[in-house]
């Protein structure tokens, strides 16, 4: 599917969808409680999805009470050999040490651009807990068969922090006590997004500066009634929006979040945006904006919209942090290099772990969403500086992959311009 997004001005109020990674966390949280939970202010992106399959495909009973509420029945108690995991990483990660805790052999596998995520990271630390692991040279599909033991393990955390959540999430349930030894662990508040989680669902999980976790097993998640809050992730992009071509309000988002990517609003400041702060919304509106620095390192996803923004300031932006972008759902620094190009927008990648963009004039072209959903949305608000024409995105339909309704909420921010008859 193609989507052509003119040049325009916006201002409105919108509630971003609910943070997928905390959506995610609850529905494994949940699957592992001894009874109901009801999960508020979900929203049904495809990755939402895939962890909701396999939650059912591990025993637990999924009942959807409106579009925005769900009911679980926890136990694990699997009904089949398979557990598909679509093209989410963070389900592979996450589900993969859960489904060990069954004691029965499950084949893990995904589609997509999952199949040529690296995945190795999670094979040692399997074994050295007692798992039996087959895998595919480090890819997906995989074979495992738990139960897990007791143990002292290491964990290579510079790749990404989503296998340490899924050994955090599950191991309380095991049998014994662990201690996890990360190396060069990353994207750490992803990780207190895990330890609050498991802290709603009545489980407590002890560090040490991430670096040691301490975790007591044979504790029992308890049933939680539990509204997900707005995801900083899907706002970003539209409060860059806000910054460069008019003004926006998002509601459910709160600042004191966990979330990694509230570091949006740094990035905002520095490059001159105005931004007002209240308890749960926040509003962004365009001012002059001039060339920034920002380390991106503890929160990759922002790179797509930072793009957007540093394209349209005056001068060049340097935004650190590129060595955590190769193996997401598309190599996203020579994809954003590759796409921006197309728009007239330079993008150097020479100088090691960094990005330098140098703003200028948004041209319109026909750019490719490389089947990242990330990508269309950073193309997507940057069309809105396009100088007199649209941007056409190819593979737009990637946005349903965190943000079904991207398109259509971005076009119910636009000013429409009055056509007065004589």
């Amino acid at each position: 599917m193609d989507r052509s997004v003119l040049p325009g001005e916006i201002s409105g109020e919108l509630a971003p969808p609910c943070s997928k990674s905390y959506a995610q966390r609850a529905l494994a949280a949940a699957l592992l409680a001894d009874g109901e939970s009801t999960l508020r202010n979900i929203e049904l992106c495809d990755d939402t999805r895939s962890a909701m399959r396999c939650i059912e495909a591990l025993g637990a009973e999924v009942t959807v009470i409106d579009d925005h509420t769900l009911r679980v029945k926890g136990g694990l108690s699997p009904r089949g050999r398979v557990l598909h995991v679509g093209e989410s990483g963070l389900s592979t990660r996450l589900f993969t040490p859960l489904a060990a805790l069954a004691g029965v052999p499950l084949r893990i596998e995904g589609e997509g651009t999952l199949l040529r995520r690296p995945m190795a990271m999670m094979i040692a630390p399997l074994r050295q807990l007692g798992v039996e692991v087959h895998d595919n040279d480090g890819f997906l599909p995989f074979d495992i068969c738990g139960p897990m033991h007791a143990a002292t393990i290491e964990v290579d955390g510079s790749v990404s922090s989503q296998f340490i959540t899924g050994l955090l999430l599950s191991l309380p349930a095991a049998a014994g006590e662990y201690t996890l030894n990360v190396l060069r662990a990353v994207s750490t508040p992803y990780i207190d997004m895990t330890i609050d989680t498991a802290r709603r669902f009545g489980v407590e999980i002890l560090h040490n500066g991430y670096t040691q976790f301490y975790i007591e097993g044979g504790q029992h998640y308890r049933p939680a009634d539990y509204g997900i809050e707005g995801d900083w992730s899907a706002a970003a992009p539209l409060l860059v929006a806000g910054a460069i071509a008019g003004e926006v309000t998002l509601h459910n988002v709160p600042l004191l979040s966990k979330q990694a990517d509230t570091a949006i609003c740094t990035a905002l400041e520095r490059a001159g945006a105005e931004l007002i702060h209240e308890p749960d919304r926040i509003t962004v509106r365009k001012r002059e904006l001039r060339a920034f620095e920002f380390d991106a390192t503890q929160c990759p996803d922002l790179f797509p919209p930072l793009a957007a923004l540093a394209a349209v300031c005056e001068g060049e932006s340097v935004i650190v942090g590129t060595s955590r972008l190769a193996h997401k759902e598309s190599d996203r620094a020579e994809t954003l290099r590759e796409e921006y190009a197309k728009v007239g927008i330079e993008i150097d990648l020479s100088r090691h772990d960094t990005m330098r963009i140098r703003g200028g004039a948004i041209r319109p072209a026909v750019v490719t969403s490389h089947g990242d959903h990330r990508i269309a949305m950073s193309m997507a608000v940057s069309a809105l500086r396009a100088a007199g024409a649209a941007v056409t995105i190819e593979n737009a339909e990637a946005v349903a992959k965190s943000y079904p309704g991207f398109f259509e909420d971005l076009e119910r921010l636009r000013i429409r311009t009055k056509v007065h008859s004589s």
